[in-house]
């Protein structure tokens, strides 16, 4: 298996992991929309005024998270007024917090202004920030040039190893 990992020629990434993830959430608009879902914004008309990418590209995304699985469609209706539809995070949607809190993160400390980042996410029992970490299963932290990148049961070659 080693001498397939050195040939990293070899594999495939017609299955990528990442790349099936940003196909679901890869455009700027979907991300923007999944950011305002964890800001708590439900309406449409919420989302249109946040996001700013204008309603047919937030109807577009809602849509499209929505067939993905990352947001429910759920009914509402104010008195005397049509049914209309709230969006609210599904659990494969709420996985991908640690993801936008990554993107945070790294713009808070690489593309932020002058005057600092625009907000802070804190833990609700203590007020202290809360950040995203590498951490193995056995609860060691992690650091970028400590990971090794393995094969994995889905990992397709395009040739054989000699």
């Amino acid at each position: 298996m080693r001498d397939l990992l050195q040939d990293r020629d070899a594999w495939s990434m017609e299955n990528c992991s990442i790349a099936r993830a940003f196909e679901i959430i890869g455009t700027r608009s979907a991300v923007l929309v999944l950011r305002e879902a964890f800001f708590g914004a439900r309406r449409f008309d919420d989302f249109a005024r946040r996001v700013a990418v204008g309603e047919p590209a937030v109807a577009a995304r809602l849509k499209e998270l929505t067939a993905d699985g990352l947001l429910d469609r759920v009914p509402y209706q104010e008195p005397g007024q049509r049914t209309r539809y709230e969006y609210r995070l599904t659990e494969k949607g709420r996985a991908l917090l640690p993801v936008i809190t990554a993107l945070r993160d790294w713009g808070d400390i690489w593309a932020a202004g002058p005057e600092g980042p625009p907000v802070r996410a804190v833990h609700r029992d203590c007020a202290t920030p809360v950040r995203v970490r590498l951490v193995c299963d056995n609860g060691h932290d992690v650091r970028s040039d400590e990971v090794e990148i393995q094969a994995g049961p889905g990992l397709i070659t395009t040739t054989r190893p000699a």
